[in-house]
């Protein structure tokens, strides 16, 4: 298979925070935001497997800023790994501010996507093949976070965790 490049997967989707999408503070509600993500998240790993993609995990959630009523939502998604039938996705969120126009990062999160075939089988994807240094960085990282998720999930041994361990014994 032909390796793919994060830039392949870029999916951007941008809406405006309506009233009833938000709590009482007049703040998008974390679910709505967790919606949001998941979409794009989902094209973003159709795009670099071209297959059908489930959602396997949503490994990391950072409600940074809250988002209020009003504001315009970008939500950024791309596959930051491949691995042989799962792919990591690094979404970020940048929100407008409606008075000012200023864009600032408002939440980020990291997902993994599971490719299958149209019975619902695990199938192979891509490989990623990353450009640029924070592409890069992410990739890296992405495969500590899979080796700690085996290990604590009880399907890897903690002695098999090579990039864990680098992180200790460097």
């Amino acid at each position: 298979m032909r390796p793919k490049k994060p830039s392949e997967s870029r999916t951007v989707m941008t809406d405006m925070v309506l009233p009833s999408e938000t709590n009482p503070l007049n703040n998008l509600f974390g679910g709505e935001l967790l919606a949001r993500m998941d979409r794009a998240a989902s094209i973003a790993a159709r795009r670099h497997s071209r297959r059908i993609t489930v959602t396997a995990s949503v490994n990391h959630v950072a409600f940074n800023r809250s988002v209020p009523l009003g504001s315009v939502v970008t939500v950024e998604a791309a596959v930051s790994r491949a691995f042989r039938t799962s792919m990591e996705i690094f979404i970020d969120v940048w929100m407008e501010d409606r008075f000012t126009g200023e864009r600032a990062k408002a939440n980020e999160a990291i997902y993994t996507f599971v490719a299958v075939d149209d019975t619902g089988i695990p199938t192979e994807v891509p490989p990623l093949e990353p450009e640029t240094d924070q592409e890069k960085e992410r990739f890296a990282a992405a495969l500590r976070r899979k080796q700690l998720s085996l290990v604590l999930a009880g399907k890897m041994k903690p002695s098999d965790a090579s990039e864990l361990k680098a992180l200790f014994t460097s």
